[in-house]
């Protein structure tokens, strides 16, 4: 397989992969739409860190061993299944409290509300909820070496395919972000960001719970 039909067949697997709605379809859409638009570049970042470094690890050989070892795969899933579910919870938990309340702990708290649109907060959650996902480290064994042509450097190669992947990422984040900027306007309305919350919390908990169920 020659170098340019790899990059390109392995663009389109990825690609199909990054339009179909999950998790980071619904962290990056429900933080950009409340007009959190640092914090949501934030999280794209984390999460393309967290792709950069599953990538890396594949390319080391590194994730193969944790793939192989039934312990460490169910101990990751574990904790990413419990993070999950604790963020998708404490989301739906906070849709119940009262606005006033909840101002008034914001008021209360100027480190909170000078953080909430923050990058460097964005990025902490967009990297845990990456890392965390032992799903990516078995996608990435399974599919990065049957693109990577024989003769070619395997790490070399390897952080190239993930380039690709981040690349295409971060395109579809930047178009993900725009949409939210128009529901913005609605989504001022706490009804509505309430709705939104409770739709992004159950989505993450799903997920959650279904890491955790998983085999």
């Amino acid at each position: 397989m020659a170098m340019s039909t790899s990059l390109w067949s392995f663009a389109l697997v990825v690609g199909l992969l990054t339009l179909t709605p999950g998790l980071d379809t619904a962290l990056i859409l429900r933080t950009s739409a409340v007009g959190r638009r640092r914090r949501a570049w934030g999280v794209v970042l984390g999460i393309q860190t967290g792709t950069l470094l599953w990538g890396v690890l594949t390319s080391l050989g590194v994730t193969a061993l944790l793939t192989a070892s039934h312990l460490a795969y169910t101990a990751l899933r574990w904790v990413g299944a419990a993070y999950l579910v604790w963020m998708g919870v404490r989301m739906l938990r906070d849709t119940f409290v009262p606005a006033g309340e909840r101002s008034g702990a914001e008021a209360a708290d100027p480190a909170l509300l000078s953080g909430a649109d923050s990058v460097g907060g964005g990025w902490r959650q967009g990297t845990l909820t990456n890392i965390l996902n032992p799903k990516m480290g078995a996608f990435y064994v399974a599919v990065l070496p049957q693109f990577i042509p024989a003769g070619v450097s395997h790490f070399t190669m390897g952080l190239l395919l993930t380039t690709v992947h981040i690349l295409l990422g971060l395109v579809w984040s930047a178009v993900l972000i725009g949409f939210a900027r128009v529901l913005h306007g609605w989504l001022r309305k706490p009804q509505a960001r309430r709705l939104l919350d409770r739709i992004t919390g159950t989505v993450v908990a799903g997920f959650g719970l279904r890491l955790a169920l998983g085999d």
